[in-house]
């Protein structure tokens, strides 16, 4: 009989410690506070071919950028199929916080400086709190270095200024797709004629496909409506840029190689200055290299 009664009370303990593992359990689980998970990698690069991707550095982070442009690859075997016309960008972006960063560039093209500010409002995020897309905003002041075609007149500085103001809004579908839209503003201070527009309006798509863990196919388009470019360049007439290419990355090193019918490296050449065909051949072959360096640390890592 005394047993049988050590036994049930081992049963009678055991289920009260259960039940009151299972009461804490609940209790744990009543006050912990929902997660809210931002999404990340949305581009492998603040650049999505060309043109910027809504990707920040963190604070504190500088990238070193070298965008490098061949000539067209139609221009023959004389000019080794474009490699004899290269053009290159240098440029440096420095994180003043994981969502606010500043860059100056400068490149061989039409001798052009470049600086740029760029503001990451709003992110991509799930869970306790949801938002669908990731939006940044992008803004460039551009420097024409070279000299006056015309010197004779009287010339101002304020007309090598030309400016980019863009909007990017984009969204990461799983780890496979990420699209953005880039609706884009530039001025130019100088124009040629007088039925050229001074600002001159456009809207840019790109996408981001991921092959493997560190090759991504990217593409962008950007779209310029009719009517606001008269003028020709060199004797072309402007038309919408395309380029397609792909990342590799490889530690702290992203490789992007791509074809593109635009000869310059950033906005300004995009929209309003791309005069090359893919339907005639008028493709260059380039890449761009970027390098990220900590320069100043997080506090709570110092």
């Amino acid at each position: 009989m005394k047993r049988w009664i050590n036994i049930l009370c081992i049963v009678f303990f055991c289920s009260g410690n259960s039940f009151a593992q299972d009461d804490l359990m609940n209790m744990l689980d009543e006050t912990a506070k929902p997660v809210t998970n931002f999404t990340i990698a949305t581009f492998k690069s603040t650049r999505l071919v060309s043109g910027h991707s809504v990707e920040t550095n963190a604070k504190g982070v500088l990238q070193f950028l070298i965008g490098h442009r061949f000539g067209r690859i139609n221009s023959g075997w004389r000019d080794l199929f474009g490699i004899d016309n290269a053009t290159i960008r240098t440029g440096f972006d420095y994180g003043l916080t994981d969502n606010l960063n500043i860059g100056v560039g400068r490149s061989s093209f039409q001798k052009t400086y470049d600086g740029t500010f760029k503001w990451r409002f709003l992110r991509q995020k799930s869970g306790a709190q949801n938002f669908p897309i990731t939006a940044t905003f992008v803004s460039n002041i551009y420097v024409d270095s070279r000299e006056w075609a015309n010197p004779d007149r009287e010339n101002y500085f304020s007309s090598r200024l030309n400016y980019n103001h863009s909007l990017l809004l984009a969204r990461k579908f799983g780890d496979v797709l990420s699209l953005q839209l880039m609706p884009t503003i530039i001025h130019r201070n100088l124009v040629k004629t007088k039925d050229d527009q001074n600002t001159i309006y456009a809207m840019g798509i790109g996408t981001s496909v991921r092959i493997s863990g560190s090759l991504r196919l990217n593409a962008e388009f950007h779209y310029i409506p009719p009517g606001q470019i008269s003028s020709k360049i060199g004797g072309e007439e402007v038309q919408n840029s395309f380029s397609i290419g792909v990342d590799l990355e490889t530690g702290g090193h992203v490789f992007q190689l791509h074809l593109t019918n635009s000869r310059g490296m950033t906005e300004r050449y995009l929209v309003g200055e791309t005069t090359g065909r893919w339907i005639n051949g008028d493709i260059h072959f380039g890449f761009n290299v970027s390098r990220v360096f900590t320069v100043r640390k997080p506090k709570e890592f110092k």
